[in-house]
């Protein structure tokens, strides 16, 4: 498996992938004329011709039979352009000494703190590939991409969650507060941010802090929860670091988490080798490979040995990378050794 940047060839596979993909999925439409124009952007952005704030890095996974089964991407600067919305969960405290009365009530704040930040987005695995290292080669190879070229994205990376949604789709959040300043339901609301037309968020939404108590007990109690298909991917980067910091989805109320780029483990622990060519034994760990190359990426993951400042693996692997014997590579192990260390 490789992952590398979309290109306009990969259209037809990738619109059949995102028609395949759950409701879930907003930042991919499957419109085929806006695919096409988002991969042409793409195709501008890993060339190094578009600013940080328009910057989009979109990826595919592709087996060896050159089949593209999986998609995720990075945005460079997200808010730079136009807002960029998220509440954020605080506390309101309210005394009455004389009465002896006080409230905590946790309160919504309507938030633009986020901005300037990059973003992991995106991501779609197609299910009969959710097996073995797939889902972390998809998800964190773009944490890869980030260490390689820091100075792309911001200082922080946010990541934000589905929420929570009934059988039918709906969301409990979504119809106690969102759906009484738009008129519409909630899938074609996020049908509408997904497509980028989010200034209709400032034009209708209050201004005020929003008492949670207001909101039903359905809505209250799904306040920054991951939709469970999501559970898989908030897994993995919560073992790279990620967080939930109190920001929550302003349609459906799943989480935003975030991390420090500096504290991210697959950009702290990455480092440059120089790959060689050998015969890896299977029982050898797993690294994530990248072959340092911007508009020509490409990043993989096998068992390799470490010799020294070398990156043993076997011919494919070169080949896959488009690399030589001598060649650099950015490579991390695949899982927390540290943490695995602990463990055992």
């Amino acid at each position: 498996m490789i992952v590398r940047p979309v290109q306009i060839t990969d259209l037809p596979a990738l619109f059949t992938l995102v028609r395949q993909a759950s409701p879930g999925l907003t930042s991919l439409p499957a419109d085929e004329e806006r695919l096409a124009y988002r991969i042409r952007w793409v195709q501008r952005t890993f060339a190094g011709q578009v600013d940080r704030a328009d910057a989009d890095y979109l990826f595919v996974l592709e087996d060896d039979e050159q089949q593209v089964v999986g998609v995720s991407a990075l945005k460079g600067g997200i808010g730079l352009r136009e807002p960029w919305y998220n509440y954020r969960v605080g506390l309101t405290v309210s005394a009455c000494a004389d009465l002896g009365i006080q409230r905590q009530i946790p309160t919504l704040f309507l938030s633009n703190e986020l901005t300037g930040q990059s973003e992991v987005c995106s991501l779609y695995l197609r299910p009969d590939q959710r097996q073995g290292s797939n889902g972390r080669l998809l998800s964190l190879g773009r944490l890869l991409f980030v260490a390689e070229f820091t100075q792309l994205f911001g200082n922080r990376l946010i990541a934000e969650l589905r929420g929570s949604t009934d059988e039918r789709g709906d969301s409990p959040f979504w119809d106690s507060l969102g759906r009484h300043f738009f008129k519409m339901d909630f899938s074609h609301t996020d049908h509408l941010s997904g497509l980028g037309n989010k200034s209709f968020i400032a034009e209708l939404m209050p201004r005020q802090p929003l008492y949670t108590c207001l909101l039903t007990e359905q809505a209250q109690a799904v306040i920054g929860k991951a939709h469970p298909n999501t559970e898989p991917a908030l897994k993995i980067l919560s073992a790279e670091g990620f967080a939930h910091n109190g920001h929550i989805d302003i349609f459906d109320g799943g989480p935003v988490i975030e991390a420090p780029v500096s504290g991210i483990r697959t950009v702290c622990d990455s480092r440059p080798l120089q790959l060689a060519i050998g015969s890896p034994d299977a029982n050898d760990p797993l690294w994530l490979i990248h072959n340092r190359r911007l508009e020509n990426c490409r990043i993989t993951c096998v068992p390799a040995r470490l010799a020294g400042n070398s990156l043993v693996v076997d011919r494919l692997t070169a080949k896959r990378l488009q690399l030589q014997p001598g060649d650099s590579v950015r490579a991390v192990p695949l899982l927390n050794q540290r943490h695995q260390a602990a463990a055992a």
